[in-house]
């Protein structure tokens, strides 16, 4: 329950760790990005709407430089999917045939059946679906995906996502709509960017039955 509040108004919470840490902040934001796309243990911190928030207060306190905040948001996206890319190959193959306490093995095939349709772009498209994100760069490594080939789709989809949130949370961020419906938003940020994974998972399983049929 507390992570769930924490994700529906982690601009409330995010506020506060600005008032208390001040400058520190940017060290913060740069753990919890890095942390979450690097370690496949964690993939249910709230990175798109984190960037939001930390776009909205960027432009409503101007205690943040929208900016900076870009740059090393994206080079933490970046590390991290790098860290978890790395991981993956090291470990990934034992993964998939285990069950583990810490990693959810239908995540992991989620993940694979998005490969399969989209290759290296998953990469990319994965920087905006919770979860996939967080999965994307382990099942790549684990598969032993070109490391050079990854870098480029990695720093291409990092930029992109970081870049995109950011800049939206600082120029709509402050409306007085947004503000007032800001859980709301939040909320309908996660359920839309879990769609595609939700439909392409459902459509494989179709797929499979008609096969085994």
């Amino acid at each position: 329950m507390e992570l769930i509040n924490f994700i529906l108004h982690v601009d409330q919470h995010l506020l506060e760790f600005i008032k208390q840490y001040g400058v520190w902040i940017y060290a913060i934001l740069f753990l919890i990005i890095f942390v979450e796309t690097g370690l496949v243990v964690m993939p249910f911190l709230p990175g798109d709407s984190l960037l939001f928030a930390a776009g909205a207060l960027a432009a409503s306190t101007g205690q943040m430089n929208p900016w900076l905040l870009i740059g090393l948001l994206f080079i933490a996206a970046v590390l991290g999917d790098t860290l978890n890319y790395h991981i993956g190959r090291y470990i990934g193959p034992r993964i998939f045939e285990m069950e583990s306490r810490f990693i959810k093995k239908d995540h992991l095939l989620k993940t694979h059946v998005f490969f399969e349709k989209y290759g290296g772009k998953t990469i990319i498209i994965a920087r905006f679906m919770p979860f996939i994100r967080t999965f994307a760069p382990f099942v790549a490594g684990a598969g032993r995906m070109n490391y050079k080939h990854f870098l480029a789709f990695n720093a291409i989809g990092g930029l992109a996502w970081v870049g995109s949130f950011i800049t939206l949370g600082y120029f709509f961020g402050t409306h007085p709509f947004v503000k007032d419906n800001f859980s709301h938003l939040m909320l309908g940020i996660i359920v839309f960017s879990l769609l595609p994974a939700v439909i392409e998972f459902v459509r494989a399983k179709i797929r499979s039955n008609k096969a085994s049929s």
